[in-house]
């Protein structure tokens, strides 16, 4: 009756260790999980089972081990927003896997993926006819994302009111956590000198400017560091 006793303590306290430790890392963690949170998440899961059933481990062993895990990945998650190119080596970055309604294959190779999986994936975002998408992106996380053809987007007001004879591109980063994507500037042939006449036109600096992008409607949007919202909202 005894060992029934510490084995139910135990499995309790480690079901409570993982609710603070899931809420300490944040939510972004259980929604978009990636690389090296999924890592993260495996070998936690494991410690903690040890620590609810593993009689012959040290709790205190096992907490350190917890501790050290769930330190790392914190420090890990906050290199990650303040070097990108850090996480982009780590993480690596989202594959293009269908390009103006074609299919890279290459790119497919590169992520072991096949026609089977990518139709798959296509069917649970409701598409079965793969002529219907004009850009489909593997996010890091291993989900799809997907841009339809034009003719075939939802029409809303905005919509009716623009020139639908104008070609689509794909959004262009420009500008992300403050740093100017010097590469993708030149890739896709856009200046610098471009992108600072747009900022100064609506009295902004570049250290000013936390996210900037080119939509797909040639538009330029940007968001600054400072949004002058006392209150934001946030769901708990």
């Amino acid at each position: 009756m005894k060992d029934h006793l510490i084995i139910l303590i135990r499995s309790f306290s480690a079901f409570l260790i993982l609710i603070v430790i899931a809420r300490a890392l944040g939510k972004q963690t259980l929604s978009n999980m990636n690389f090296h949170e999924f890592v993260t998440a495996v070998i936690l899961g494991a410690i903690a089972a040890n620590f609810a059933f593993n009689e012959k481990i040290e709790v205190i062993h096992l907490l350190i081990a917890l501790s050290v895990f769930t330190i790392t990945s914190y420090i890990l998650s906050k290199l990650f927003l303040k070097f990108r190119k850090f996480k982009m080596w780590t993480e690596g970055t989202p594959t293009v896997l269908i390009e103006g309604g074609l299919i890279l294959e290459d790119n497919m190779k590169k992520n072991n993926m096949s026609m089977d999986s990518l139709n798959e994936q296509l069917r649970q975002k409701e598409i079965f006819n793969i002529e219907d998408v004009e850009y489909a992106l593997l996010e890091i996380n291993g989900k799809l994302s997907i841009q339809k053809k034009k003719e075939l987007r939802a029409v809303t007001l905005k919509d009716l009111q623009l020139n639908t004879g104008n070609a689509t591109q794909y959004p262009i980063e420009l500008v992300i956590d403050g740093q100017l994507l010097q590469d993708t500037l030149n890739s896709n042939h856009i200046s610098e000198s471009w992108l600072l006449s747009q900022l100064k036109e609506r009295d902004k600096k570049l250290e000013d400017v936390f996210y900037a992008v080119k939509g797909s409607n040639g538009h330029l949007y940007v968001d600054d560091y400072k949004d002058n919202i006392h209150h934001p909202i946030d769901v708990e």
